[in-house]
């Protein structure tokens, strides 16, 4: 086994002395050694896909340009390691990856420096393409086939409707053929770069073929009750799941050979041959064709029920390990801290914010009900009382007094002012009784007039006795 090349050991270096951790993991998870990226580094780089301050696009651009390297080790470990964060990191990497569009460009690679780096050219080609139609798969459907509900109850295949389901199952079939097209033999599994590959396009395998089965058999239970076109694309749909069953049967008895646990393994039985007469009968039948009788609508063939038996056995049983269980269980942990913590600071942040946010919107803050009312009273407690009067206790307050009591009022000098000429005049004129009051001429203070009700008004024509607020200007 080959040790770090020099090169590795410069640009490690290079990237401490700058600061830039990240990018010295991403270098360290990628060297030149003949084997598999090291556990440390690939659980540091799916810890940092849940970190909030760790940029994710930086993250998948330094593994994008490792794979421009002329190395096979370097590129093949670089997509190892995008591999595994797709599967095992936080979901917004692999979104990311889908919604921008970044796609590995290694349909031309070719390492000529020796003869390991002619075959494993090829394995790299085959791996990258499946990389990127995983991606795309993610960015057609919205979700990741590998992380998806299996099985018979809440199986997110298991219970999608049929219109939903002739539109999944072929982006599935994609991503499952790309993978397939790997083709290695196990006399090509010869070093430790390949053979981690290997072992996760096994994982892949393995849940992506359980969500075909679920899909499968969603699909035949409802194929009697689709119209003409449903039942042509479903019959054609299962017609390539039963090739496709032959190529998942051949990738499994490679993965046993090079020492994959049995009890991973499912044993695949194909159904019988029967059910595809049934099924292609029935769309003869709704074709018209003469000598086919027209069969009843949800009347199923005899022995349906055991041949979806069949498939269903076919659905694998994924085993998690202690540690994978324990790690999904402290992100999952992790994710609901973080979200209480963003509600509780969404909670508390709002309260005290909330006439500021409403005045830089232009609204004004929403006045207390019983303050604006003016058939509601304020009890001597500081209460509304809608229909209450005040009681006798309470003395009576003049308008003026609330307002001449306001502190920092900037017009209480000016009304002040007015107030003591509306006394100097009453104290002139001197009325005896409320008609000599009303006939009484006007008086002659510079630039106010009474009204009928006898208030004192600015005169409209003169200067006002007192400035007002200056009147807010329009926009622009």
């Amino acid at each position: 086994m080959s040790k770090q090349s020099i090169m590795d050991r410069v640009t490690a270096a290079k990237h401490s002395l700058a600061g830039q951790g990240l990018a010295k993991v991403v270098c360290k998870a990628t060297t030149e050694e003949v084997m598999g990226p090291k556990k440390k580094h690939l659980d540091y780089l799916i810890q940092c896909t849940n970190e909030p301050n760790v940029s994710i696009p930086q993250l998948a651009d330094l593994l994008i340009e490792r794979t421009q390297q002329q190395s096979w080790v370097i590129v093949f470990k670089a997509l190892i390691t995008t591999h595994n964060l797709m599967n095992y990191g936080n979901e917004r990497f692999t979104q990311y990856l889908a919604s921008n569009n970044c796609s590995f460009n290694l349909g031309q690679f070719i390492d000529k420096q020796g003869v390991q780096g002619y075959d494993m050219s090829t394995f790299i080609r085959r791996y990258s393409k499946y990389l990127n139609e995983k991606a795309v798969s993610y960015r057609q459907m919205a979700f990741d086939f590998c992380k998806v509900k299996r099985g018979k109850d809440d199986g997110l295949l298991r219970t999608m409707n049929a219109d939903k389901l002739l539109k999944t199952l072929p982006a599935l079939q994609k991503q499952l053929d790309s993978l397939l097209e790997f083709d290695c033999a196990p006399n090509e599994l010869t070093n430790g770069v390949i053979n981690a590959c290997f072992l996760l396009m096994f994982k892949d395998l393995i849940r992506l073929f359980a969500c075909y089965n679920d899909g499968i058999i969603n699909l035949l239970e409802k194929y009697f009750d689709m119209n003409k076109k449903q039942c042509k694309d479903a019959l054609e749909i299962y017609k390539r799941f039963l090739v496709r069953m032959d190529k998942v049967s051949e990738f499994l008895k490679t993965a046993e050979s090079v020492g994959i646990d049995k009890s991973d393994i499912p044993d695949l039985a194909k159904a019988p041959s029967s059910l595809l007469d049934a099924l292609e009968q029935h769309y003869q039948s709704l074709e018209g064709k003469k000598g086919v009788t027209t069969p009843v609508s949800g009347s199923k063939p005899v022995g349906f029920a055991a041949a979806i038996n069949t498939i269903s056995s076919n659905t694998p049983t994924i085993n998690v390990s202690e540690e994978e269980r324990q790690r999904i269980l402290d992100e999952e942990n992790a994710r609901l801290q973080q979200l209480k913590k963003e509600q509780l600071g969404k909670s508390t942040a709002d309260s005290p914010n909330q006439e500021q946010r409403m005045k830089e919107l232009g609204q004004s803050p929403q006045p207390n009900p019983s303050a604006t009312n003016p058939f509601a009273t304020q009890t001597p407690n500081g209460t509304s009382d809608l229909f209450g009067s005040p009681t006798k206790s309470a003395a009576p307050q003049k308008a003026s007094d609330d307002l001449l009591s306001l502190s920092g009022n900037p017009f209480v000098q000016n009304v002040q002012n007015v107030m003591a000429m509306q006394n100097a005049t009453q104290a002139m004129s001197q009325p005896n009784s409320f008609a000599q009051w009303n006939s009484a001429p006007a008086t002659s203070v510079p630039g106010l007039l009474t009204d009928a009700t006898g208030l004192l008004v600015p005169q409209t024509s003169e200067k006002p006795a007192f400035p007002g607020p200056p009147m807010p200007t329009s926009p622009g």
